[in-house]
């Protein structure tokens, strides 16, 4: 098949070209957009990561130069209109579990570093200065850490904080016995907002899920409280967090995930400016750590990504179903 591939990053490239089975690769550094899906001209397939568009317009234009196929290289498919896909008769496909370790570990170290300040001493060490002033930090062991949504990233997490001597408060509509085994109690959301010390995200992006960290839910939270995001971006409002932050309800925070990261993450600004204000504010906090969308990238995460992105394709080819077809309630 010709598969396009947007938002193209050079480890993109070079993973899926291992994992190719015959199939004819075009890679594409821009976004998948209206203004930039004529690039799919003439493929089969397109390849498509976490900010491409794939509205309904886009869907629709897709269809129309012959495009059977939306191969996510991604767990997430929040972004993409299933509806509009199946009534284009477009199949869409995803890579349900890439490597739940790479982002269970990045939340960890993000929980690490934020607490023990390890960032900040990282650049005082350089400039020569050796003053302990400002990076105290406190004990993970008895802390309460909440954990929402406790999937396979979320039972990584759990299995990580319980060999720290943590107490677990999880919340997820479905209980993961595997969290309980490590001595995770499930908790309604409003007793782990007031009760825990760090609150880590490890929950989809749904309509439920939508900013379910609101202004609403810091006023709950413990006064101080860490929190963490390695989910996705629109499950914090980021206003109510800078609130928070100003007033000192949040105590700190570490973001992988931005609501509005497609037009700042996997690209070089450094040349640029920020154009975001709400996001060049957060970058002003002193208890603010933000990475752009890392958490994913591990060798063994690219790898998996690759080879389930071409597995799905290949299936779709050989059986006109991919591997792991992703398909709206209605379909």
């Amino acid at each position: 098949m010709r598969i396009a591939v947007f938002s193209t990053q050079p480890y993109d490239a070079e993973y899926l070209a291992k994992a190719n089975a015959g199939h004819e690769l075009f890679f594409f550094e821009a976004r998948l957009t209206s203004g930039t899906m004529q690039l799919a001209a003439g493929a089969d397939a397109v390849c498509a990561f976490v900010n491409d568009d794939l509205g309904q317009d886009v869907i629709a234009a897709l269809a129309t130069s012959g495009v059977a196929l939306i191969a996510l290289r991604s767990a997430g498919f929040n972004h993409v209109d299933l509806v509009a896909a199946e009534a284009a008769g477009i199949s869409v496909a995803r890579v349900p579990a890439y490597s739940p370790h790479a982002v269970a570990e990045h939340a960890i170290a993000l929980m690490l570093t934020l607490n023990r300040k390890t960032h900040r001493a990282y650049n005082r060490v350089r400039e020569g200065n050796f003053a302990l002033d400002g990076l105290l930090g406190f004990d993970l062991c008895g802390k309460i850490v909440g954990i929402v949504g406790t999937g396979q990233i979320g039972e990584v997490v759990a299995r990580i904080l319980s060999g720290f001597g943590c107490n677990l408060l999880a919340h997820d509509p479905i209980e993961n016995p595997a969290c309980v085994a490590v001595g995770a109690r499930y908790a309604g959301l409003e007793e782990l907002l007031a009760t825990s010390d760090v609150i880590t995200l490890q929950c989809p992006l749904t309509p439920k899920t939508h900013h379910l960290i609101d202004a609403a839910a810091v006023a709950k939270m413990k006064r101080g409280v860490m929190l963490i995001n390695t989910s996705r971006g629109a499950v914090v409002d980021a206003r109510a967090l800078i609130a928070g932050l100003k007033s000192g309800a949040v105590g700190s925070v570490a973001l992988d995930v931005y609501e509005e990261e497609g037009d700042l993450f996997f690209q070089d600004l450094s040349s640029s400016f920020i154009s975001d204000d709400v996001f060049a504010r957060l970058l002003t906090f002193p208890n603010v750590l933000i990475t752009g969308h890392q958490a994913f990238f591990t060798e063994e995460a690219l790898t998996a990504i690759a080879e389930t992105t071409i597995a799905n394709v290949s299936a779709f080819e050989r059986d006109g179903q991919p591997l792991h077809p992703v398909r709206s309630k209605g379909g």
